[in-house]
């Protein structure tokens, strides 16, 4: 993967709830299951933390995240735009 942002799941502290993949709408996750599977890191937006911020157990990391806040705008669904 060449793309600089998108989610690495921690499966060893993952519950499988579902919330990462049903909230994410850029396609970044396969939607046929609740266990978060990346199959478009590049749908990712670039400093996107809406999928993390629903993780109950703190599974979500992402590549290329340096710790600095970013300012993005999110829809009314809290996606990124």
């Amino acid at each position: 993967m060449s793309k600089k942002w998108y989610p690495v799941i921690n499966y060893e502290t993952c519950n499988e709830c579902g919330a990462c993949v049903n909230k994410c709408s850029h396609g970044v996750y396969e939607k046929s299951t609740t266990r978060p599977h990346v199959i478009n890191p590049d749908g990712c937006i670039d400093g996107c933390h809406g999928c993390q911020k629903l993780c109950q157990t703190q599974s979500i990391e992402y590549v290329g995240d340096t710790g600095q806040s970013q300012s993005l705008s999110m829809d009314s669904n809290g996606s990124c735009n």
